[in-house]
């Protein structure tokens, strides 16, 4: 999104640890962006190997291929390069067992993990994915994703690349949606990037032997250098002297602009202490977020998409009420552009502002809105005020959000957001142990329940546990288990 304002100078925070690395972007002071991965979510997708076939299966028409995994991994004919390019002209496949014998060297890609019993699934396609392109190093065509929809803009892309692709390179490349809007100097730099790597990978290939691991999907630290980095990024500093060489060494080779910003950080301090990215972590899961000005705002992700409601709270300052209202939605707009990015809400985001009268006002908090967006890189469209006094846009989904990465559906209130109250499950009770005393003739009712639960029927609800009790005719004691939720309990007959 284009601004003509100078933007800020962000920084680059990177905490590793052996389970988990984190990123944090900084720009003025607060984070911005953030960026988990755990190291046991790392797949394998992606891993180009230098295989070894153990076994083909004719009647299956597939292969296994040791890649050094512990499970052997399993390629199908129709994943393979040869019977992939004879479908398309429209020749009868050759079979796998004469592609392929026990003993022989394959290139590989992990196209899917392990899961269960089952080894990695393999291709012979390789594909490397860069940051604006996709290099296909045996399919020579240039492609454009499916989701740049304008043609324009596709027959454009296409054009430019042609002139940028070295008449000497045989494979082909995909424009991935990234791509739009990206300048030739972006474009060329992913495009020698990529044909640098896949030189490495073949050179490894050649001095290797099988089975080995000729090129990993980039680590989060890498894709931070090749995806993230720009002409605003001022420092990046890493808390792991390991890391910091490797980076070093990956950024030599791939993204030599970038080497004298990275620096190994030996405060005594944490470094996210530093900028108070964990405090910023507990509040980016919280649904309020409170400005500065009383206001707060209201976000709530569903499946289809997130709302955030804008709320004036205890701000009343200002000449007018109008005015409040402006002065309130004027930092809402700023406050949402940052937990879109912090946050990394995708889809469908819809922005409930606080009324406003005053159609300048209306125009000038949209303005607002777009300048806060436009630092952020991932693509989005911003549409006007509805009738109804919303905002409707949209923000790509890039990965998971950050409230899927780290946390999960509560047990208690199965994502409900709220559990029933203690008067309402004080009544179920009351109500079944009516059921039960229809059907059986127990001497005594005992029920197990929460403490909240137990307290309500020893004081407010007593008269109407002890007149269930004379209607049934039985005896009902309480007691308390500590380890029950509020909604859970138990009604025991004895």
């Amino acid at each position: 999104m284009p601004s003509s304002t100078v933007l800020p100078n962000e920084d680059i925070l990177i905490n590793v640890t052996p389970f988990e690395t984190r990123v944090a972007i900084i720009e003025q002071g607060a984070v911005q962006e953030l960026h988990v991965e755990r190291s046991i979510q790392r797949g394998q997708v992606g891993n180009v190997y230098l295989g070894r076939v153990v076994r083909v299966l004719p009647g299956m028409q597939s292969a296994f291929v040791d890649i050094g995994l512990e499970r052997a991994a399993f390629i199908h004919i129709a994943d393979l390069r040869e019977n992939r390019s004879e479908r398309s002209q429209g020749l009868t496949p050759t079979p796998i067992e004469k592609l392929l014998f026990e003993g022989q060297t394959l290139m590989v890609q992990v196209i899917k993990d392990p899961l269960g019993t089952k080894g990695a699934r393999l291709s012979t396609q390789i594909s490397i994915a860069g940051r604006m392109l996709v290099h296909l190093p045996h399919d020579p065509h240039i492609g454009i994703s499916q989701k740049i929809e304008s043609e324009t803009e596709r027959v454009q892309l296409r054009e430019r690349l042609h002139a940028l692709v070295p008449a000497e390179e045989k494979g082909g490349f995909i424009v991935r949606t990234q791509a739009e809007g990206a300048t030739d100097d972006e474009l060329q730099a992913d495009l020698e990037y990529l044909r640098k790597l896949w030189s490495s990978v073949q050179a490894q290939a050649r001095s290797q032997p099988a089975p080995t691991v000729l090129h990993q999907d980039l680590t989060l630290a890498q894709r931070v250098l090749r995806d993230m980095v720009g002409p605003r990024t001022g420092t990046i500093r890493v808390d792991s002297r390991t890391t910091t060489g490797d980076l070093i060494e990956w950024a030599k080779l791939y993204t030599p602009s970038v080497v004298e910003r990275i620096s190994h950080y030996s405060g005594e301090r944490p470094l996210f202490d530093m900028a108070n990215v964990d405090e910023e972590i507990a509040r980016a899961l919280s649904r309020r977020v409170d400005l500065k000005s009383g206001g707060y705002l209201i976000i709530d992700q569903t499946e289809a998409l997130t709302t955030v409601d804008v709320n004036t709270g205890g701000f009343v300052g200002g000449r007018n009420f109008d005015d409040t209202i402006f002065k309130t939605n004027l930092e809402a707009a700023q406050a949402i552009a940052r937990q879109l990015r912090l946050r990394n809400l995708g889809g469908i985001v819809i922005l409930d502002f606080i009324d406003m009268e005053d159609p300048e006002h209306r125009e000038t908090v949209l303005s607002e809105l777009r300048k806060a967006l436009s630092r952020d890189r991932t693509r989005m469209t911003v549409n006007g005020f509805t009738q109804l006094g919303l905002v409707e846009m949209t923000r790509k989904r890039t990965r998971d959000s950050l409230a899927h990465q780290l946390c999960e559906s509560c047990p208690t209130c199965q994502s409900r957001g709220h559990v029933r109250t203690a008067r309402t499950v004080c009544y179920e009770i009351l109500r079944e142990i009516l059921r039960e005393a229809r059907q059986f003739n127990p001497k005594e009712f005992r029920i197990l329940a929460s403490q909240e639960v137990v307290d309500l029927f020893l004081e407010e609800e007593s008269p109407h546990l002890a007149m269930l009790g004379d209607f049934v005719g039985k005896k009902v004691s309480l007691e308390v288990e500590a380890t029950y939720n509020q909604e859970q309990y138990d009604l025991i007959l004895i």
